[in-house]
């Protein structure tokens, strides 16, 4: 029984270390320079084939069909602003560039760098000192605004936009082509969200019919995160694309898959995303539910920049001379808060990734909201769930002592087992195999429980890295932030100190190599080094379930050795 314990404790740690090694070779960004701004050109790859005006072709929208000879792109008014528009709501702080009017800066007001009250708030978006994040979108088509590289220069009315107690603001940039067509990109802002509503209103006021397509984009160059935490082992979490197409709800697709193949997929609805610790972007395109979208990936230019992207592209519309049509999209970009994302699309909540084990890592999740709720603080709804989680598995505890009970019963008979066997190691297993028997021991109960804790504690590790309502989130005294590593290792040291208790508590077989006896004396050491690098919330979960399972031990060996003298009277 001692070995087969030890092999499993052994067996966890060794498991739990491969796979955040796993995680880290799987995960990890690849070291690239930092790109220029200026190598930032090929930002929409655009396309040349724009569907005939062939009634033939009319409602052939999916068509990749060549240019109509003789068609070319009219010149463009430009604007003589380029001063960043501003944004600024009770959530985010954003900045549209005129050129082109993409979003290319978004601070979380709600979110800081770091837990110093003077620390700036997290920027997802940015476009400066070396570092690109863009969120793009524009329209295809002959005449439109970012038709064969042509990034129009919209004007806007002001620029500064505040949303001052209003439930919503809308920011209008105009442009308007030589035929007369009139583009007006609509940026709508809401109260106390992160969504973006993003909307092209087309007014064909020439006297040709036109077709255009809408596409939403995300460019990033391939560096880690500013402010991207440590989750342990010197692990961070996964950044990189995901998208979503009818098929597959979420597919992740890192930076190395988008320099090595070319990814294309059509879809009835989806969307695409880019993922990092805590937060996510993410475009979501909105349409006819028939319609169908193209997703797409970097092209080489953007490849040579150092830079990679992921788009998505709306289904061609036909407009009329004196028709007005809207293309729609909604952005995300602010936190992986999982009841907001799933309401805005259908899969986008995957982003926040418990990994294989999300079947344990979600209800984990839903337990902590529910407890928190009542508590008021992470750490006690933590110790809540451990709690919770010892009531589950009770039965099974209540096997494992009254199995250690028992063995400690049966030591005498195994001492003079091995006084009398032990030269003979086939007949003393043999032996000790009959006396189990008779006894009714299962010299392996204590083993099973072991095994139950282990994809709890690697869900749990997941629950707490993933979810961001857990980010910098206190707990009491020295512990100002769950997520990251004890910052003084008392937790560390207290759950080893547990371990060591336990230990002491469970029955040492006579039986056992002297060897195999000083690896399990050694276990709570290494095991309190290995615990110096994890989240102090995943250190609390395991400290107060070794507490709870030694006043488990203690209650149930106490009832066995009172069933025992019961029987002896």
């Amino acid at each position: 029984m001692e070995s087969a314990r030890t092999f499993l404790f052994i067996l966890f740690a060794f498991l739990t270390f491969l796979l955040y090694q796993a995680w880290q070779e799987d995960h990890k960004p690849e070291p690239v320079s930092k790109p220029s701004i200026e190598s930032s050109v090929d930002v929409y790859q655009s396309e040349q084939a724009i569907p005939s005006a062939s009634p033939n072709n009319a409602d052939d929208l999916s068509a990749e069909i060549p240019q109509e000879p003789g068609k070319t792109n009219p010149s463009v008014e430009v604007s003589v602003s380029t001063q960043p528009i501003e944004v600024i709501t009770d959530t985010l702080k954003v900045l549209i560039s005129p050129n082109g009017g993409n979003l290319v800066s978004a601070e979380l007001l709600n979110y800081k760098m770091s837990l110093d009250e003077n620390s700036p708030p997290i920027n997802i978006l940015e476009n400066r000192d070396g570092r690109i994040f863009l969120a793009l979108s524009g329209l295809f088509g002959t005449g439109a605004p970012d038709f064969n590289k042509n990034v129009a220069n919209y004007h806007s009315a002001q620029n500064h936009y505040e949303l001052d107690g209003k439930e919503s603001i809308n920011v209008d940039l105009t442009w308007v082509n030589a035929n007369g067509v009139e583009y007006i990109k609509r940026f709508t802002f809401h109260k106390g969200q992160y969504v973006v509503d993003v909307k092209f209103l087309v007014n064909n006021k020439s006297s040709e019919r036109i077709a255009n397509r809408m596409f939403t984009a995300l460019q990033r160059d391939q560096l880690p995160a500013d402010g991207q935490e440590s989750v342990g082992i010197g692990m961070q979490s996964y950044l990189g694309p995901a998208y979503s197409t009818q098929e597959s709800k979420y597919e992740k697709y890192d930076f190395d898959d988008l320099a090595e193949s070319d990814l294309s997929a059509q879809t009835q609805g989806g969307w695409i995303a880019i993922l990092q610790h805590y937060f996510v972007t993410a475009w979501v395109p909105e349409g006819e539910s028939k319609s169908i979208n193209k997703i797409d990936a970097t092209s080489k230019n953007l490849r040579k920049a150092g830079l990679s992207q992921i788009r998505i592209t709306q289904d061609w519309v036909w407009i009329d001379p004196d028709q007005s049509v809207e293309f729609a999209a909604k952005l995300y970009v602010g936190p992986k808060i999982q009841a907001d994302l799933e309401k805005l699309s259908e899969g986008l909540e995957l982003t926040v990734d418990y990994g294989f084990l999300w079947w344990i890592g979600q209800p984990i999740f839903y337990m902590l909201i529910f407890f928190q709720g009542f508590v008021i603080n992470w750490g006690a709804a933590i110790i809540l769930v451990t709690i919770a989680i010892k009531m589950l598995l009770y039965p099974l505890a209540r096997a494992q002592y009254r199995s250690f009970a028992k063995m400690r019963l049966l030591q005498p008979k195994m001492t003079a087992m091995k006084e009398r066997y032990g030269d003979d190691r086939q007949q003393m297993s043999m032996k000790m195999m009959e006396l189990y028997k008779k006894e009714k021991v299962n010299p392996l109960g204590g083993c099973f429980p072991l095994l139950i804790q282990m994809p709890v504690f690697i869900a749990l590790y997941w629950v707490l890295m993933e979810s961001v309502e857990l980010r910098h989130a206190p707990f009491i005294l020295w512990i100002n932030d769950l997520a990251v590593k004890d910052p003084y290792y008392i937790l560390p040291l207290l759950m080893g100190a547990s371990m060591y208790l336990m230990q002491k508590m469970q029955p040492t077989s006579p039986t056992m190599d002297p060897m195999q006896q000083k690896m399990l004396q050694m276990m709570p050491v290494f095991m309190t080094i290995f615990f110096v690098f994890f989240p102090a919330g995943l250190v609390l979960y395991w400290l107060m379930n070794n507490l709870i399972s030694i006043a488990q031990q203690l209650y149930i060996t106490n009832q066995f050795n009172k069933e025992q003298e019961a029987k002896n009277k």
